[in-house]
């Protein structure tokens, strides 16, 4: 085992995450097409091992330390770009149902193939905007943990995500920066959405210590018939 994977290891012991040698063979996989897809379309910008380790996976499995995997059936993982959060957590936590869902056809093209790659079962890639996966039936109010990485500002976000999140589940934006002012400024969508925020995690990032925020945000009833709006309206008139 070389020096990136025994700290990766040993940092998730720490949090009560062990990681078998399947599933540590499935990170390093998904870490060689991450970087061999990244020369053909533009995942990511951190194509270093090391990096990819802290930055994606490590960072990834932080949702972990919070809310607990183990009594979680579904999860969404809303503009999962290049996978992140939904395919390291998936890795962790097999039993997990997973749905991702993104907008762009050639990210999901890559899911797929990472799904197939690594053997991950039990995943449903989903090529479309939130705001009309979140309309079907299927998708509504149904899964027990929702969550997106670095995607919007906290009232946008909120009507993508919590329209999916269902009654007394958990919404989780994932945040860098301490999201205080967002959190301000989306009081109003909290309410209209029929959720209330539970508590902000923080914490830093091991070796380089950016810092790290979870919103962590409970669903309180069933989204209203009127949301979320129509793809594009929310991006123009976030609900403040």
């Amino acid at each position: 085992m070389d020096n990136t994977v025994a700290q990766f290891t040993a940092l998730l012991q720490q949090q009560g995450i062990k990681l078998n040698p399947e599933q540590l063979k499935q990170f390093e996989l998904y870490y060689q097409e991450l970087v061999s897809w990244n020369e053909k379309m533009n995942l990511t910008g951190i194509t270093e091992r090391d990096q990819v380790y802290t930055k994606h996976f490590y960072d990834s499995l932080s949702l972990a330390f919070y809310l607990k995997m183990d009594d979680a059936k579904s999860l969404a993982d809303i503009g999962s770009g290049a996978g992140f959060p939904g395919i390291p957590l998936k890795i962790c936590f097999p039993h997990l149902k997973l749905t991702i869902v993104d907008s762009l056809s050639k990210r999901i093209s890559f899911l797929q193939h990472v799904c197939d790659t690594l053997g991950l079962e039990n995943v449903q890639l989903i090529h479309g905007r939130a705001e009309d996966v979140s309309r079907q039936f299927v998708h509504r109010d149904a899964y027990d943990i929702v969550t997106a990485r670095a995607v919007a500002r906290l009232s946008l976000l909120n009507e993508f995500c919590l329209p999916f999140t269902k009654k007394e589940g958990v919404f989780a934006a994932m945040k860098g920066s301490d999201p205080a002012e967002e959190l301000k400024e989306a009081k109003f969508s909290f309410k209209e959405l029929r959720a209330e925020l539970q508590k902000v995690e923080s914490f830093s990032l091991p070796v380089e210590e950016s810092a790290r925020h979870i919103v962590i945000i409970r669903k309180t009833g069933a989204t209203p018939a009127k949301y979320p709006r129509k793809a594009g309206i929310p991006a123009k008139s976030p609900l403040i």
